[in-house]
């Protein structure tokens, strides 16, 4: 199959619209994209960093792996075959992935199948139905997970629950307990209709104390305007997956994010939603001890709820042109 320069174009400017619409942490969004008649490179905004819950990069790095992914399905989607190298210049590694056009290589029809939800996907804060999660389905998001190099476990054992559940309250409290998480936390929610990133009153629980939460979601509700319900009962009788990977670099990062994508994908396929929860992967000394006493055989980067909720609001989204750079590629 040969793609001539000018119909690469279109499909790459779609990959790139696709892309923008990945989960990131705070909905930061910190990716930065350069296009040309060859192909697609992926970048870090190391500006979008968290400088309080993301010290080392690790969500910066899964976040923009979720938006390759995105780029990847709708290039796939596109019948437009590509081949993608991560990490292609080390002495750059703001430049994460470059996305080549390759008329060799083979277009992958599960890639392209998902495309249909990328649209659909959304991270759900609501309380979750009582309805139960496949076996089957979760099988299903362990292989997604394995096909893009990482692992996903599924905390099944009761006991394992409730340390998860003890564990993310205690990373909850301790992050709370910092005004600085707290003023960055504060600097990312927004009640401004105009603004096009942050995390928005409207897909947040209002903090009213009646929660009920076994397993904490992120209080973004720090000016008391969160629209949704305040009783969202995150339990640990609920579906809970534990994302990671064999290493801890920014190689590993990246396809861990681009894991995540999948993996969310496939679940709003199936018609589910999910949310996520990482406090108990910030906090280093419990991440180790979530490790231990989970007894995971990789490391964790997040845990992923998954259930049946009511569509929320969507998420801002930052206009393509802020993202797209036309500057000259590396190499």
């Amino acid at each position: 199959m040969t793609t001539t320069s000018a119909s690469r174009y279109p499909a790459l400017q779609a990959a790139v619209a696709r892309a923008t619409l990945a989960p990131s942490v705070h909905n930061t969004q910190p990716w930065r994209f350069v296009l040309s008649s060859g192909g697609l490179d992926c970048r870090v905004d190391p500006s979008r960093q968290l400088a309080v819950l993301d010290p080392t990069a690790r969500q910066l790095y899964l976040s923009v792996g979720s938006a390759l992914f995105n780029a990847r399905v709708s290039l796939a989607a596109s019948g437009c075959p590509s081949t993608v190298k991560r990490f292609p210049h080390p002495e750059h590694p703001d430049l994460v992935a470059r996305i080549e056009v390759d008329g060799d290589a083979e277009i992958d029809p599960a890639l392209a199948a998902l495309n249909a939800v990328v649209e659909l996907r959304q991270t759900n804060r609501r309380q979750f139905a009582a309805d139960a999660v496949p076996a089957d389905l979760v099988a299903t998001l362990v292989r997604a997970a394995a096909a893009e190099g990482a692992v996903l476990h599924p905390v099944v054992k009761r006991d394992d629950r409730q340390t998860l559940a003890r564990l993310s309250q205690k990373a909850d409290a301790e992050q709370i307990a910092s005004p600085a998480y707290r003023a960055e936390l504060r600097a990312w929610t927004s009640n401004d209709p105009s603004r096009l990133d942050g995390v928005r009153a409207a897909a947040v629980p209002h903090v009213d104390g009646t929660s009920g939460d076994d397993v904490p979601i992120r209080d973004f509700d720090s000016q008391g305007a969160g629209w949704l319900p305040g009783d969202t009962h995150s339990s640990v009788s609920q579906c809970l997956l534990v994302l990671g990977t064999d290493a801890d670099t920014p190689q590993a990062w990246l396809r861990a994010g681009e894991a995540l994508e999948r993996v969310w994908l496939e679940i709003t396929r199936a018609g589910f939603v999910a949310s996520l929860f990482s406090q108990v992967i910030e906090v280093a000394a419990i991440r180790v001890q979530l490790r231990d006493q989970l007894r995971l055989g990789m490391l964790p980067h997040l845990v992923i709820r998954v259930g049946r909720a009511p569509v929320t609001a969507a998420s801002m989204r930052r206009h393509v042109s802020d993202v797209l750079d036309d500057r000259t590629r590396i190499g």
